[in-house]
This record gives structure tokens, sequence and C-alpha cells, in this order.
């Protein structure tokens, strides 16, 4: 992937494994139902996910979904989850719901970019062509990584910068018409 395009660039190398979705195929668009509601289908509905492959020492992992395409100037974010325990290696479609409920016991999820702490689904300005969504698993030397519920994404990744073993990447794309 080319540097400019890739938002781990600029972060210290980790080790690679698998993320897999029943929900969508890496390079794939989403589905409806992973759109912001307001679109049509739209449910904002986070994807199922399954991954494997951690790298020895992981301790837990921490889910984020990104759109670096967005048009601010730093991007968006549409979920993070922290505090996964090391031996859970699936969420279900819809865990990131308002309850949360589906979540594994000790995770949590932290405001996105709307300020809500759950998933919000895609929404590409509509003819602001096409938007990827870096759906990503980071595996942790730490069995918590000490954010608390109300801090941002962006400091989940700064804190995580020192603690990543290792990461799973799936991209998933949304287009709105003009």
């Amino acid at each position: 992937m080319n540097a400019a395009n890739n938002p781990f660039a600029r972060l210290p190398e980790a080790a690679s494994f698998t993320v897999t979705s029943t929900t969508v195929t890496d390079g794939a668009a989403w589905p409806p139902a992973q759109h912001a509601s307001g679109l049509p289908g739209g449910r904002d509905s986070s994807p199922q996910l399954s991954w494997s492959g951690a790298p020895d020492g992981t301790k837990s992992y921490a889910v984020t979904v990104y759109d670096p395409d967005a048009p601010t100037g730093s991007g968006f974010w549409h979920w993070a989850v922290a505090d996964i325990p090391a031996t859970v290696t699936e969420l279900p479609e819809g865990a990131g719901d308002d309850t949360g409920t589906e979540l594994p016991d000790g995770a949590h999820q932290l405001p996105n970019d709307a300020r809500a702490a759950r998933y919000i689904g895609a929404a590409p300005p509509a003819g602001h062509g096409p938007h990827r969504y870096f759906v990503v698993v980071h595996a942790l030397d730490v069995a918590s990584i000490g954010v608390p519920a109300d801090a941002t994404p962006a400091v989940l990744g700064f804190t995580m910068a020192g603690h990543t073993l290792g990461r799973a990447v799936l991209i998933a794309t949304a287009e709105t018409s003009a």
C-alpha cells in the first residue's frame, strides 16, 4: 500500500495477522446495513469479525474502524473498542450497538467522531468519491490499554502505539452517488 494512503505508515512496525468477516470481504463495498441510518438500507450495524494468528504475548485486543478519506483533514473514526480479552477472537455483527451487550466482558466502546460510544455506519458525502474503511484488530501486550471510556479513538491509537504487537487489517469501501 502506498505510504501516503496508509494510516499506519508512520507508526511502529507490527506483525501481521488475519481478520475475516462474514459481513464484508477485504476490498469490497460495505453492505447497506453497515451504512449510516438515513441512507437506503443503512442500519449502523457493526460488521462481524473473526481473527486468528495473533502474535505470541497478546494480552488483549482493540478494534477500530477508520475512514482516512473523510473530508476533515483528520479522517473519521467510526468505531473503537478497547480491552477485548485475549481469549476472544470474534465479534458478532451488530456488537457495536448502543448497548454493547454483545461485546465480551471487560471490553468497552469509545465515542466515535460523532461522539457516540457505538459503531456509526459509512456515509461519505455524495459525489466525494470512494472512501476506504480500515477495519483493524490490534493485538496488544497489555490486558488493559488504560484509556477512559470517554477517550477519543485518537487517544486510544496514541496509547496503543507503544503496546501494539500486531495488526490485522481488512479494508471495506463505500461511495454515495451525487
